[in-house]
């Protein structure tokens, strides 16, 4: 895991759903197989709707159509974040993506526990609406040790909520990784 995360961001709103992180007609795309895992990608946030993205000035693409990596690293989101249906792929679409972190007000605890079990990104917890105060765009600084965001285009620093039990989980890079780090399943 980085210590810094360094990178624009990409805002949404509350209540984005697993439906539009990575919507239900690329599933058939195979994680485990490296050219189809980059299509995870491609597709990611592919059905969020105009109002939820880039806001408050409207609809701002994640990336064009023909790119398989976003030129954001870092989502800040809202209340709710990762809901609806138990799909794995979320996070999975959104580190194809490039996305190393999100940082939301909080998560549909599926979301949360696919995200830290594969590893696939860091997903902090703010201490308020960040939605509302940084831009689709801005730079931003991310401390993963210190839990703290700093944007870099307007100065202001947050605080985020410790990442707790999970720090080693996401450090060892997944549930599975953890597990054989600390012995409870063989290497």
């Amino acid at each position: 895991m980085q210590s810094t995360i360094t990178g624009k961001a990409y805002v949404l709103g509350d209540n984005i759903d697993t439906d539009q992180i990575i919507p239900a007609q690329y599933l058939t795309f195979n994680p485990s197989i490296p050219e189809e895992y980059k299509q995870f990608g491609k597709y990611a946030l592919s059905s969020v709707p105009p109002s939820q993205s880039g806001l408050p000035k409207g609809h701002v693409p994640f990336h064009t159509d023909d790119e398989f990596v976003s030129p954001y690293k870092i989502v800040i989101g809202g209340k709710n974040f990762g809901c609806g249906s138990s799909r794995e792929h979320a996070p999975i679409a959104l580190d194809a993506a490039g996305i190393e972190a999100v940082v939301a007000e909080f998560y549909a605890r599926i979301f949360y526990r696919n995200a830290v079990n594969g590893g696939y990104l860091i997903p902090f917890e703010s201490e308020g609406r960040l939605c509302d105060r940084v831009c689709t765009g801005d730079e931003l600084s991310l401390d993963v040790a210190g839990g703290v965001l700093r944007n870099l285009t307007t100065g202001e620093e947050y605080r985020l909520k410790p990442l707790g039990d999970v720090a080693p989980i996401l450090e060892a890079g997944g549930v599975f990784p953890f597990a054989r780090k600390t012995g409870m399943l063989k290497a």
